[in-house]
């Protein structure tokens, strides 16, 4: 692991919310029937003792090995052989797949467990080599001792998950993502396709630990924008778990520094926890987490001393577990079913101004094909998350880029009545950007409601005295409460700042049942 980057984000949310990516879609408004969901296996605590036991074996290898377990030295192939025996006696189906990077050849640890989908595969994996410096403890001992119990428990839980589970565990990832790469890049197309998600875990048990997880649906709005459908669930799916014990997370950006990289760059989700590298904690940091101010997340990284004892029990045992309950609950959840969706592909019955209140002069909601606008960075967005059309604040680009955007207050746009079933969890996902310029304020708003015999509030995103470029991110929220009822989705934009630049668009929107 080579880079941190930290980002806070502005999302508000109002009702149980889980922010995920909506799947492909049928071409218009579609409702399709949906059965009863299977029960959940729960996840299981992992022990600490046995995680630092598979450490314990690592430094013992760099011991052995000249200090290290880095890429063509004795100590990384001898660190392969420790995780493919164990994995093999587990009953795994395992590889240990070649390649070669500066004249030397590294290894891929690849195993895959029996069972699930074939086609619906969930794949988790950190990176196994160090740096010629040291023995690679925290970086990345943590990551790859914790998937190998995680897979150990899985073995011993004779679990039958619904998807197909595979991990592995990287070479080379310290000299630029090296095997990872190798892997993707010679993977055949209909091979990658079965892979609907990446779990990756690289440095999860710094000394001065931060909680962090990648940002999968860009909610902070700042970096590279989001990860490719279906990484906000894994970002959902891990918030979930550190919610759970009562510790808060806050987001990383996906900058392509550690092994997701290869598979975002072709389309595959990916997730994943991380504690901090050479960044240094902040105050806020510290007040929020413990720790140190002013130091480094690990102050040993990429440095000889990074031995087992540059690890922090309490993070790593965290994390150990987070490992955990992303593939239990991921790898044996059943699919949700589609009950209604919309990709604005035809017109399917929206209504703009609905209620005959809307103060918008500019700018107002319609279905269409888009144009781009920028000012200082992209504003309206040109490009759609499928088809050709989304809803937007005013589709045409016009002379300039405030041309055409929002202004003189809220605009607002319902969707067609829509029949919930009365039974499941019921959630609503939709592709969405907030854009503004640094005249915006936090008067400005996108927001999303749900109408049915009452009314909730489930998304909303405020502007702020910032520039917001736009970028595609992805939301859901629970919606069972309007189990059995017909509703309406209703989308609102809002300039209430006075003449600030605005613009928001909305695509592929989905009510999913489970």
């Amino acid at each position: 692991m080579k880079l941190l980057h930290t980002t806070l984000g502005a999302l508000v949310l109002l009702v149980p919310l889980a922010l995920t990516a909506p799947a492909a879609a049928s071409p218009a408004a579609s409702t399709v029937a949906s059965p009863a969901a299977a029960v959940a296996v729960a996840p299981p605590n992992i022990p600490l003792a046995n995680v630092k036991a598979h450490l314990t074996q690592l430094q013992t290898i760099a011991t052995a090995n000249g200090g290290n377990r880095a890429h063509g030295r004795p100590g990384y192939l001898a660190s392969a052989n420790y995780v493919k025996g164990r994995l093999d006696a587990a009953g795994y189906t395992t590889t240990l797949q070649s390649f070669t990077y500066n004249g030397a050849t590294g290894y891929n640890v690849i195993a895959d467990w029996p069972g699930g989908d074939p086609n619906d595969i969930l794949m988790t994996g950190a990176h196994l080599d160090s740096v010629t410096a040291g023995p690679g403890i925290n970086d990345n001992g943590s990551g790859s001792a914790s998937i190998l119990e995680v897979a150990l428990e899985v073995s011993r839980q004779a679990l039958q998950p619904s998807k197909h589970l595979r991990f592995a565990w990287w070479g080379a990832e310290e000299l630029g993502l090296r095997g990872s790469q190798f892997y993707v890049n010679n993977l055949p197309a209909t091979e990658r396709a079965k892979i609907k998600g990446y779990l990756n875990f690289d440095m999860v048990g710094s000394p001065n630990a931060g909680y962090f997880l990648y940002d999968g649906d860009n909610s902070d709005g700042v970096g590279s924008g989001p990860g490719p459908a279906g990484s906000a669930e894994l970002e959902q799916t891990l918030a979930s778990y550190f919610g759970s014990i009562g510790v808060p997370t806050r987001g990383t950006d996906f900058d392509g520094r550690s092994d997701y990289g290869p598979f975002i760059a072709v389309g595959i989700a990916a997730g994943g926890t991380f504690t901090g590298a050479e960044g240094i904690k902040s105050t806020a940091q510290a007040q929020l987490w413990g720790g140190t101010a002013g130091q480094a997340f690990d102050p040993c990284y990429h440095r000889a001393c990074d031995t087992t004892a540059n690890i922090n029990d309490t993070a790593l045992d965290r994390n150990a577990d987070a490992v955990a309950h992303a593939v239990w609950t991921l790898g044996t959840a059943v699919p949700p079913v589609t009950v209604w969706s919309d990709t604005f592909e035809t017109s399917t019955g929206w209504v703009t101004n609905p209620d005959g209140t809307d103060t918008a002069t500019t700018g107002l909601w319609e279905r269409g094909d888009p144009e781009a606008t920028t000012s200082s960075g992209a504003k309206q967005l040109g490009t759609t998350v499928s088809g050709t059309n989304d809803l937007v604040t005013g589709r045409l680009a016009g002379s300039s880029a405030g041309a055409n955007d929002l202004d003189g207050g809220l605009s607002s746009i319902r969707s067609p009545a829509i029949t919930l079933p009365s039974s499941g969890v019921l959630k609503v996902s939709l592709s969405w950007y907030l854009a503004h310029g640094s005249n915006s304020s936090s008067a400005d708003f996108f927001r999303v409601r749900v109408v049915g015999s009452s009314s909730a509030t489930v998304f909303t995103q405020a502007g702020a005295a910032t520039d917001r470029d736009g970028a595609w991110g992805t939301a859901t929220a629970d919606i069972s409460a309007f189990a059995g009822q017909s509703v309406r989705i209703v989308i609102e934009a809002a300039d209430a700042s006075g003449a600030s630049l605005v613009e928001a668009g909305v695509d592929d929107v989905k009510i999913t049942q489970q």
